[in-house]
């Protein structure tokens, strides 16, 4: 949207301050509509000495500027003091009555860090006030807009076309050309993210047709004159309307229209300079020349769109409350890898597979500012990711200034500090920015006696890699309703006594395995799964005569990358084990007695072992005790968040110290020296089926932390064959390694519990050793 403070708005402030006379006009006035917004900033945070005693009209300007700069940081105290102002009867700014702008101002930096539900609560509070307080066309306008958008990015499309028919109801007409303008612009806006494309195209037309037939009015005359004569206004202002225009065009159908105005707006240098629009616009234009048959044309458009994309740490999008649209990155990937695939470039494609994964890990740890790193000053590494988000937030910043001489070498520091981030920690710069790893180092990371299956999954495209230390193979799979027959497949592992799993289990494995067979020499497999694979316990897959864990060893990875992290780490020469069974938790049907047993028949089989079980295991307990100890075992609930997979964790017991949840987001805080971690007891459900990110999620945050290996469980499984599976899992661990051990002991638990609900839910994940 045009920025909600922006513009109309605006221009009718210091049209009522000045007289429209443009003798006399205060600073503010000046700096506000010309969108020399750190200016601005530093003007009035000069004029204000302190922001408590503030009136409305200081912050007024103050708050925007800070939403202009993307200062969030800044923006939500500014906005909470103008609410403060505001119910102490300080309404006013240049006689307008401005008590709606704070909660507008709100949606729309709720937008923009994509929480749809929070921007629409600030709509809504918004246009309330409007309609109480009687405010002028424009606002109720703006308000509107900002409601129906909000409804529209959410996916609640009856209350986002509710909302537009109020808003295209509202009356405009000549001379107040910029109402109907903000109004049509508004409901382009909505429909574009309603997928909507000839309704935007419809809007935004005959928004152009308006201004150009009836000229500029007064008021635009005004407001050009008092801009500078920096070019950011394209940047940010005409782009984005230009965006709509022509992704509006190439979603329907109107290809050579779209290509020539994108080709146009590619040839714009400042074009480069708004990421989350330039990234979209290369994107659709290596779709337009694809669907020519210009594959390898399409393919440099594509690369251009990613590097772009792996630019930033962040995932704000801050346009998407200006063009209604919020770009899929991971859509980018999908279409490079299927044309790679498709033009038999099996070996980028493999490198562009682990790009995406890489891409997904940071866009879920975007948010995160503290991670621990082994052998590194934690203050360096925070000081460091401060500065790498500092740079980025630099970037986004939309004024019009003149250009200062530092400005430019913005670009340029952001590769400085990603080098220093490198330098620090390889496995740190992986989780905020995007490593770009050849193949060629991947393959010799593999045993020699091992081949990868690497799934990329996306929509109803479905491919593996078959990768071995000498080969890169791609095949394209059947991916059609994969995600409801894994679904099916996990129903009926829940009912031990049916035999309905055996159909679903060989057409699983007739899609997925049989396909490259041929290309499988050797008789352990490394499995890295995507989206809703994770959820799939592969060792279960049957070929129509044997369990795919019959013939193979088995161990997982989040992605094939982090094997670089993992080959130097020590493994443990004088193993023992802390192990958490049956916490505390304050509620009796959360308690688990079988896993308080479990955990004292584990700890019996290590001499030093330390059994915490009830109220001693405790989150400070394995804070402290962690790091001491090589196996970590822990029999307790999880709890997962497909929807934040950053809230997933395990429950352990409360004490003086806090709730006792350890999340996801903590295990990137810590360090820890486990060569073993087992998740024996917590389980994603059978019957939750989400993009995988909760359960990967967990494995990788303690494989971070520096765990080299964990056992975890897809589901709870029953309480007698857990404890033998265990007891045989740990027994092993003496004569073989972890992923024959693993395997050796659901081999055992299998003769004696044929039904693989009792077996097939636990997997390694990371090194076999």
């Amino acid at each position: 949207m045009k920025a909600i403070l922006g513009g109309v708005v605006i221009g009718l402030l210091v049209m009522s301050s000045a007289g429209c006379t443009g003798l006399l006009v205060p600073k503010e006035d000046q700096l506000m509509p010309a969108g020399r917004y750190s200016e601005l900033e530093t003007y009035m945070e000069s004029r204000i000495e302190n922001l408590p005693s503030a009136g409305s009209k200081q912050l007024m300007y103050l708050c925007y500027a800070y939403s202009r700069l993307k200062k969030y940081n800044k923006l939500f105290p500014c906005l909470d003091q103008w609410d403060s102002a505001i119910e102490k009867g300080d309404y006013t700014a240049n006689m307008f009555d401005v008590s709606a702008f704070p909660p507008l101002l709100r949606a729309e930096a709720y937008m923009e860090f994509g929480n749809y539900g929070k921007a629409i609560e600030q709509a809504q509070t918004g246009y309330d006030l409007v309609l109480k307080r009687d405010l002028a066309r424009v606002m109720k306008i703006h308000a509107l807009s900002a409601l129906a958008l909000a409804h529209a990015l959410n996916g609640e499309r009856e209350k986002a076309e509710t909302s537009a028919k109020m808003l295209n109801d509202i009356g405009t007409h000549y001379p107040f050309t910029f109402l109907t303008t903000d109004k049509l612009n508004g409901l382009a806006r909505t429909y574009m993210a309603l997928g909507d494309f000839q309704k935007s195209l419809e809007y935004i037309r005959e928004d152009e047709s308006i201004a150009w037939s009836r000229g500029f009015t007064q008021l635009a005359v005004v407001m050009i004159m008092a801009m500078p004569p920096g070019d950011n206004i394209f940047t940010y202002q005409q782009l984005p309307k230009a965006f709509i225009l022509n992704k509006s065009l190439y979603e329907t159908g109107q290809l050579k229209e779209a290509q020539a105005g994108y080709d146009q707006l590619l040839k714009q240098p400042r074009t480069q300079d708004n990421g989350d629009i330039y990234w979209m616009i290369l994107f659709d234009r290596g779709r337009i020349i694809e669907a020519e048959g210009k594959r390898q044309e399409a393919i440099e458009f594509y690369r251009r769109a990613i590097e772009v994309i792996e630019a930033q740490r962040s995932t704000i999008n801050t346009e998407a409350s200006k063009i209604g649209f919020v770009g899929d990155k991971q859509q980018v990937y999908h279409q490079l890898i299927a044309v790679l695939v498709a033009e038999g470039q099996p070996v980028p494609a493999f490198e562009y597979v682990e790009r995406s994964k890489a891409r997904a890990l940071v866009d879920l740890l975007a948010s995160k500012k503290d991670f621990a790193v082994s052998g590194a000053d934690q203050q360096q590494v925070a000081t460091l990711v401060k500065e790498l988000d500092t740079v980025e937030a630099e970037a986004r910043v939309q004024s019009t200034d003149i250009p200062t001489e530092g400005s430019g070498l913005r670009s340029g520091r952001d590769l400085q500090v990603k080098k220093r981030i490198g330098a620090v920690s390889v496995e740190l710069a992986s989780l905020v920015t995007v490593p770009q790893m050849a193949a060629g180092t991947i393959q010799p990371l593999l045993q020699p006696n091992e081949t990868l299956l690497e799934y990329y999954y996306q929509g109803e495209d479905l491919y593996v890699f078959v990768v071995n230390r000498s080969t890169v193979k791609a095949t394209k799979l059947n991916g059609a309703n994969l995600v409801g027959e894994i679904g099916q497949f996990r129903a009926a592992l829940e009912d031990p006594q049916s035999r309905r799993f055996a159909e679903l289990s060989q057409k699983l494995y007739d899609r997925l395995i049989r396909p490259v067979e041929p290309n499988v020499t050797t008789s352990q497999l490394l499995i890295v799964a995507h989206g809703v694979l994770h959820y799939l316990p592969f060792s279960a897959l049957n070929d129509g005569t044997n369990f795919l864990i019959d013939r193979y060893s088995l161990r997982h990875l989040p992605s094939a990358s982090v094997m670089q992290f993992l080959k130097d780490r020590q493994t443990a020469k004088s193993p023992n084990v802390l192990a958490f069974g049956n916490p505390d938790l304050g509620n009796p049907q959360y308690d688990l007695k079988f896993a308080q047993d479990e955990a004292v028949a584990v700890g019996k089989g290590f001499p030093n072992a330390k059994v915490l079980v009830r109220k001693d295991a405790t989150k400070t307990a394995f804070k402290s005790l962690g790091p001491q100890f090589p196996y970590l075992h822990f029999a307790t609930h999880g709890r997962f968040d497909p929807d934040a997979p950053l809230n997933s964790g395990l429950l352990l017991a409360g004490d003086a110290q806090g709730d006792g949840f350890l999340s996801l987001g903590e295990l990137y805080s810590l360090r820890l020296n486990a060569d073993l971690v087992t998740l024996s007891a917590c389980e994603t459900g059978l019957g939750k089926i989400s993009n995988g990110d909760d359960v990967v999620g967990l494995a990788r945050g303690f494989l971070y932390a520096g765990s080299n290996t964990i056992v975890a469980s897809l589901w709870r499984v029953d309480d007698r064959a857990t404890s033998y599976l265990m007891t045989e899992f740990y027994a092993n661990l003496k004569k073989s390694n972890k992923r024959d051990a693993l395997r050796q002991a659901q081999l055992a638990a299998k003769k004696q519990y044929e039904h693989p609900f009792y077996w097939a839910a636990f997997q390694l994940t990371g090194r076999a050793e």
